[in-house]
């Protein structure tokens, strides 16, 4: 009970005196955005849903099948998996630095059988005794008994290695948010992707079976006398390079279709996509004002977090410069006789303070405070670059979709003239009034800006998805645990 009541009085003690924590306290590194982002003058973006405050942010893209893809990268992704398993062990560090706070107990029970050398007289000669030891009898030592130990955090340096390891583990969710919206980015960018092949694919189908046409044309004013051989053969050639095309347009497909399967967490063998029309709106989301950005990207969370936890690494590296208290008791019985082990006879206890201080370290912890202080350094140089790159990012996919949608409007116009420049060169051909030398220019300039619209088409999807990214991907940093 005495030393109960020591142990209370200790603990009292201790909440008076670590009222302090020796270190720097935390400040957010500054930065100072800009006002407006350079490149979204004369871009207004649609008018998307709130899917971006909601979560799940593909919605705005209205695709049934893209969200069902979406839904299984929390479950099935082995990066995000991975990242939720460094999180579990960053909050798993968190309770072990809590554990420091408490007093350590513990209790020991032991039976011990032995015997102690006895000396006995040998002999007599000239005047000396001679001493031998001789086994004694056999002793049994029965001992219990209890042990305290409790560490006081007079100089902070429990709190501030708490402090640290929380900030790691709040690094450690915003690296599984940043984790889990890149494999989501990756997942919309992959799926759009495949469908602007699946519609390359349907283009090139249309090309084959339109020059097929224009062969059978040919092949018949040929038959008529009013074709050359020449013409034929240009016709068979044009048919040929692009079934070679759409052969070899398969073969991004399949690598993408692949791409996907992974991101899902499923062997390529077991999963596909059929084949849809490629959808012609690019839904985009406003950019917001920059000072925004700070909140909302959780690759900056991440990166202030680490400044907070070097800085708290500060505070833990300073406290070796101050002694260091520490509580210790015990209570142990010890006797040869079990059934009278717990008598006060057989009773010793320690009770007090003890009091540690290192005096010469050959500057070590000099060092250790140094070495903290650099690292608290380029924590902070890292954070303020992980700023730049996220306002560089979504300047440089504002400017994309700006620019590409300046270009679609041409391209647009680009395909329709050409289409009508095909027909009205086919027609001429069999009139006969061009050779077909001129067939052959006019299809290959529709197919291909056919074919740069619809890249345009896919850049400007993707173009959507990158924006999201850049901006968070509707996440924040209230979010964090």
């Amino acid at each position: 009970m005495t030393s109960l009541r020591h142990l209370s009085s200790a603990a009292i003690g201790m909440v008076v005196v670590t009222a302090c924590a020796v270190g720097p306290d935390y400040k957010r590194p500054p930065f100072d955005p800009a006002e407006s982002y350079k490149e979204q003058n004369d871009w207004k973006p649609s008018e998307p849903s709130d899917a971006l405050n909601r979560g799940p942010w593909w919605k705005i893209f209205n695709d049934a099948t893209l969200d069902q893809l979406e839904a299984k990268i929390d479950i099935s992704n082995e990066n995000v998996k991975a990242a939720v398993a460094a999180y579990d062990q960053a909050r798993a560090l968190v309770d072990q630095a809590r554990a420091g706070f408490w007093p350590t107990v513990g209790v020991s029970a032991a039976r011990q059988r032995g015997s102690s050398p006895e000396l006995v007289t040998s002999s007599r000669a000239a005047g000396r005794t001679t001493l031998t030891a001789a086994p004694g009898p056999t002793l049994t030592t029965n001992s219990v008994g209890a042990s305290a130990n409790w560490a006081f955090d007079i100089w902070g340096q429990i709190r501030r290695t708490v402090e640290s390891d929380r900030a790691s583990a709040q690094s450690s969710a915003a690296a599984l948010a940043a984790a889990r919206l890149s494999a989501q980015a990756t997942l919309a960018t992959d799926y759009f992707e495949l469908r602007a092949q699946d519609q390359l694919q349907r283009l090139l189908d249309d090309t084959v079976v339109a020059e097929q046409l224009s062969l059978k044309i040919t092949e018949s004013r040929y038959r008529f006398g009013v074709a050359a051989k020449a013409d034929v053969v240009s016709a068979e050639a044009q048919l040929l390079s692009s079934q070679a095309q759409q052969i070899n347009a398969k073969i991004q497909r399949a690598l993408l279709e692949h791409a996907i399967a992974v991101l899902i967490g499923q062997q390529p063998a077991q999963f596909s996509l059929d084949p849809v029309t490629m959808r012609t709106d690019v839904p985009t989301v406003p950019a917001g004002v920059p000072s925004t950005l700070l909140e909302r990207r959780p690759d900056v969370a991440e990166a202030e977090r680490k400044v907070a936890a070097a800085n708290a690494q500060i505070g833990v590296a300073t406290s070796a410069y101050f002694p260091s208290l520490t509580l210790a008791g015990s209570d142990q019985y010890s006797s040869s006789t079990l059934s009278k082990l717990i008598s006060l006879p057989n009773r010793t206890w320690s009770f007090g303070p003890s009091l540690a201080e290192t005096l010469i370290d050959g500057g070590l912890r000099r060092a250790q405070v140094a070495q903290a202080r650099a690292a608290h350094e380029a924590s902070v140089d890292n954070y303020r670059q992980t700023v730049l790159s996220g306002f560089e990012q979504v300047e440089d996919q504002i400017a994309t979709l700006r620019i590409l949608e300046q270009q679609s409007v041409i391209e647009e116009a680009a395909v329709k003239a050409a289409r009508e420049a095909e027909a009205l060169t086919l027609n001429q051909y069999k009139a006969g009034t061009v050779p077909y030398s001129s067939v052959i220019t006019a299809q290959t300039t529709r197919l291909s800006s056919e074919e740069t619209a619809l890249t345009v088409l896919s850049s400007r999807l993707q173009a959507s998805v990158a924006l999201v990214e850049a901006l968070g991907g509707g996440w924040n940093s209230t979010q964090l645990p």
